[in-house]
């Protein structure tokens, strides 16, 4: 009695898995037919987020003497504040040489008697014309370093969403008209993939090494560069879509 009644749960479960094979396969004009198409939308937008970083050393003063770091720093900070600059835009970046530890730093004097302090700030600005204040106040001899980090801006995430529909919105018109040149019509989405964001950076001028005011200066007097925009951001987004063809 227990072998028949095996036989008919395996007779059973055959019959399922020969139902399930039918029903997955189906001859060439009976499947569902459609179109694999993509879509991209891109923009350029000027940055309102110009990220520089702006590296202070301790010098020798041409009487004698030193300019120490806690002087630097003070100087740094309020030049920074008086173009404007939130201080929450301030941050310190990295800090060398004297970090407050007096044993250490004596020890690596000791070593080395021509170590100098130096810190590196990271700096948040929304103009090019707020940089121009900013190096135009800044110490000449405790300057090492005035470069730009990165640009973003601060309605970016609003431009990616926005740049996405559009993106989908683009693969859809194509699946329609590309339907169309052969006698079709594009139906409802079967998948959209997620747009891959293409983010192209432009390349960012760096000053280092500086005598910064002339160099500025130089700028302002050619008239060449006073009214003309940062570099864009080009912003672009690649989707990927299935469309069912009627």
């Amino acid at each position: 009695m227990k072998t028949k009644f095996t036989g008919v749960i395996l007779l059973f479960t055959l019959l399922n898995l020969s139902a399930i094979s039918q029903e997955n396969y189906r001859p060439d004009s009976l499947r569902e037919k459609t179109i694999n198409v993509s879509g991209i939308a891109e923009m350029e937008v000027v940055p309102d987020e110009i990220y520089v970083v702006v590296q202070l050393r301790e010098y020798d003063k041409k009487g004698g003497g030193k300019t120490d770091i806690d002087a630097i720093k003070n100087d740094f900070v309020k030049a920074a504040l008086s173009t404007g600059i939130p201080e929450a835009d301030i941050s310190v970046q990295s800090y060398q040489g004297w970090d407050g530890n007096y044993w250490l730093y004596k020890k690596n004097k000791k070593k080395n008697p021509d170590l100098k302090a130096s810190i590196t700030y990271q700096v948040k600005l929304s103009t090019t014309k707020k940089m121009d204040e900013l190096v135009q106040r800044l110490d000449d001899e405790a300057t090492q370093n005035f470069l730009i980090s990165r640009v973003s801006h601060s309605k970016l995430q609003d431009f990616k969403r926005q740049l996405k529909i559009q993106a989908v919105k683009a693969a859809k018109e194509k699946a329609i008209y590309l339907a169309e040149a052969i006698g079709e019509k594009a139906g409802e989405a079967v998948t959209i993939n997620e747009p891959n964001e293409i983010t192209v950076h432009p390349p960012y001028p760096m000053m280092a090494n500086m005598k910064m005011r002339g160099e500025v200066a130089a700028m302002d007097a050619g008239q060449q560069e006073a009214n003309i925009d940062f570099k864009k951001m080009k912003l672009q987004f690649e989707v990927n879509a299935v469309f069912s063809l009627k």
